[in-house]
């Protein structure tokens, strides 16, 4: 048994109220090379037999990381296996999502009661329903799963996300002989992650910002899916880290050495002088196997009788699966005790802090509550002081000129980001074309940058024209707890679709994320069709779990608002205009709740007038009114509806949805964007069929044929042509006409 390791001086993490304690926990540091060996050896072994198992996953490096593994979780990151949500735990981020099994293994031999040994071998078993042990994991705090990894990458820019969490948490809360918050995040990623330009993306915004509580753990195996790294790049990785901002710490025999890495990741989490580290270890991917080294091992179970090669190159019984000896468990047996004793300490500092700190105390214990329990006692809205349900702008108190919705969205900013610090507020490179900022801003900077006039106490963060990160890093910030943060992201709608993997993301992991999407129309004018999002909402609104919200006026951008903020399992994107709209005088913020509802209605005062619906989103709800009004004077009686939220819309009671869109009536749809989720709502739609153009905002609709009286004819043209023996003959199921509109129809 070696013996009980100690904890570094409290002053290393701020728990100053109790003294330093022993902990019962092996050092890896002080096994042994054999011991150490033999317990890889074990690891690698159960890993190639639960790939096995089912014949799926990826084997390579989980055996060739195994050593990595055993120096995160056995050593180096501080966590509490009997409490997942501890708010100081240290933070780890499997970015190379594909080596899952790596980390499962490791949260079965360090205690998390949910991993185990059967729970292993449900790794890609069929049994869905009672399995943690995704191909990728889920988000799982709990059960030691901190943000979801899914598309290589990714994970890099969660983790610069948690960084900034931290920095700012410290910052905001933090006080002399109380270090509260001292966690280091820990990103474990391969060659594909820092391929991967979300990554690049995400390393460069951390050099930048300074985030020296971020350890990037680089698996250097450089064999991906086709084959060696060497077939596609020529970069000097620590070079190009180094340049920017990066310490880098290199480890060469990181399959064996075990203490060498255990060194290198405690001089990296130490190493606290204003700059990220990245420990690069050089590992063979599928270490033992035949395979070894060459990229079938990357994907691909080893098949059986390369699993019983492994077995007998480690001298282990090669008939015998999923096997640990008591040796591999003793080895971590002090995981429970160490993280216990670490989360104790801490906790008996924050006792002190609260007897001297008392509404700190309370805002950071409501801010770091796992689940929705802090909305239970009624003092919170959406994670939120309740006050702020009042603080938006009534209808009585917008604007009553036409502007933009993009600065109508600006109104909410202003109205609520300065008075609550879950707020962190950014942009990519837009910051004044997107309204998002406010009134004596400090920005997120590195207090070693003073020139640049901000601090980690800042909320307001500078992306930079780096859009996947930008939704990708506030993932990371959505996820650091469930009511930590709310990222509130910006750019042109366009830019958007460099963001949208990330975005799933977001709505896969059931996070809050509020994206204000601007220029969402061709009525973004000179800059032309190359920014003008036709065929993008679309995408959005297809995505699972994402509310995509399309607000006609100021009104209903706070409705959206209302939203956004409400639903905590969700991101939102407002998509908001650049060209100024009208405040109409039927949109109402509670109605947006709903999805749709009608606006304004127009009626012909002949008794037989022929009923018709119009429904429309954002800035054609106001071409659809004016056109509405036009066509009251051609014998039709027309309702009007706003459709800000067609998935919320779709959400409803057959009975309010047919209420709003009758089936007895004509109805067309009216969006200056593609037809696609048209034929859902109505029979017709006045519709984008090309890309758009540069040129004058007004031109421009007037061009494509948005023009109320254009609207207005081809309407009438529509409905008349649905006109048989003095009847309206309605579309039947499955017919749907794209009615063509100006400059389409030579197109």
């Amino acid at each position: 048994m070696a013996p009980a390791a100690t904890l570094q001086s409290s002053n290393a993490y701020g728990y100053t109220a109790v003294p330093t304690k022993q902990f019962a926990v092996n050092s890896i540091t002080s096994n042994t090379a054999e011991h150490n060996e033999d317990v890889l050896r074990e690891i690698r072994c159960l890993a190639a037999d639960l790939v096995q198992q089912f014949k799926g996953g990826h084997p390579g490096t989980a055996m060739g990381a195994a050593s990595i593994g055993m120096a995160l979780w056995g050593s180096a990151m501080r966590f509490n296996p009997a409490d997942g949500t501890w708010p100081d735990r240290d933070r780890f981020v499997l970015s190379a999502g594909h080596a899952c099994l790596l980390q499962y293994m490791y949260l079965h031999l360090t205690g998390y009661k949910a991993w185990t040994m059967d729970m292993l071998k449900h790794y890609h078993s069929p049994d869905f329903k009672n399995s943690l042990a995704a191909g990728h994991p889920e988000i799982d705090p709990e059960n030691g799963i901190e943000v979801t990894t899914g598309p290589l990458g990714q994970g890099i820019s969660n983790s610069v996300g948690l960084a900034i969490a931290s920095k700012h948490m410290a910052a905001h809360y933090n006080k002399p002989g109380f270090d509260i918050v001292a966690n280091t995040i820990w990103c474990f990623t391969g060659d594909g992650c820092i391929a991967e330009g979300v990554g690049v993306e995400g390393l460069s915004l951390a050099g930048h910002l300074g985030l020296d509580n971020l350890v990037l753990v680089y698996d250097c195996n450089k064999i991906t899916v086709d084959g060696t790294i060497d077939s596609y790049a020529s970069e000097d990785h620590p070079a190009k880290l180094r340049s920017m901002g990066w310490n880098v710490l290199e480890v060469d025999n990181g399959s064996t050495d075990v203490v060498a890495i255990v060194d290198a990741l405690d001089r990296a989490k130490n190493l606290r002088n204003g700059k990220p580290t990245c420990v690069q270890i050089r590992t063979i991917i599928g270490y033992g196997s035949q395979k070894q080294d060459t990229k079938p091992v990357h994907g691909v179970a080893l098949g059986d009788e390369d699993v019983k090669h492994v077995k007998r190159t480690f001298g282990a019984d090669q008939d015998a699966k999923f096997h640990l000896s008591q040796k591999t468990y003793d080895t971590f047996a002090g995981a429970k005790t160490k993280g216990a004793q670490l989360q104790a300490q801490w906790q008996a500092t924050f006792e002190a802090y609260r007897k001297q700190y008392p509404e700190l105390a309370k805002q950071f214990e409501q801010r770091n509550v796992h689940g929705d329990a802090a909305d239970a006692s009624g003092e919170l809205v959406g994670g939120l002081p309740k006050e702020w349900t009042t603080m938006l702008p009534p209808k009585s108190e917008l604007p009553t000129k036409a502007i933009p919705t993009r600065q109508s969205s600006g109104l909410a900013v202003q109205a609520l980001v300065p008075h609550f610090p879950q707020f962190m507020v950014g942009s990519a490179d837009l910051l004044d074309s997107t309204f998002v900022s406010w009134a004596d801003q400090v920005e997120f900077q590195s207090p070693l940058k003073p020139e640049l006039g901000g601090s980690f106490a800042g909320r307001q963060i500078r992306y930079g024209i780096r859009e996947h990160a930008m939704a990708a890093i506030a993932n990371g910030l959505a996820g650091y707890s469930t009511n930590g943060f709310i990222p509130v992201i910006s750019t042109f709608f366009m830019f958007f679709l460099y963001a949208a993997p990330a975005i799933r993301m977001t709505a896969l992991q059931k996070l809050r994320l509020i994206g204000i999407a601007t220029h969402d129309s061709i009525g973004i004018g000179e800059d032309g069709p190359t920014h003008q999002p036709v065929g993008l909402a679309a995408l959005f609104r297809a995505i699972p779990n994402v509310q995509f919200m399309r607000p006609a006026d100021a009104e209903e951008v706070m409705g959206a608002w209302e939203l956004a903020l409400q639903k905590q399992t969700s991101p939102s994107i407002l998509s908001l205009s650049r060209h100024a709209l009208p405040l109409l005088p039927g949109s109402d913020r509670k109605a947006v709740h709903r999805g749709a509802y009608i606006v304004h209605t127009a009626s012909s005062e002949n008794a037989n007038a022929i009923p018709l619906t119009l429904v429309a989103t954002g800035s054609e709800v106001s071409v659809a009114i004016a056109a509405a009004d036009l066509l009251a004077t051609r014998n039709y009686a027309v309702k009007v509806v706003s459709i800000p939220c067609m998935s919320l819309f779709d959400a409803q009671p057959a009975s309010y949805r047919h209420s709003v869109i009758s089936p007895d009536h004509l109805s067309i749809g009216i969006e200056a964007w593609a037809a696609l989720p048209w034929p859902r709502y109505t029979g017709a739609s006045l519709s984008m069929h090309t890309f758009g153009h540069s040129g004058p905002q007004q031109q421009l609709f007037e061009m494509f044929g948005f023009a109320p009286e254009n609207v207005a004819e081809k309407v009438d043209q529509y409905a008349t042509s649905r006109i048989q023996d003095g009847k309206v003959v309605l579309p039947r199921i499955g017919e749907f006409e794209e009615l063509l509109l100006g400059y389409a129809e030579g197109h």
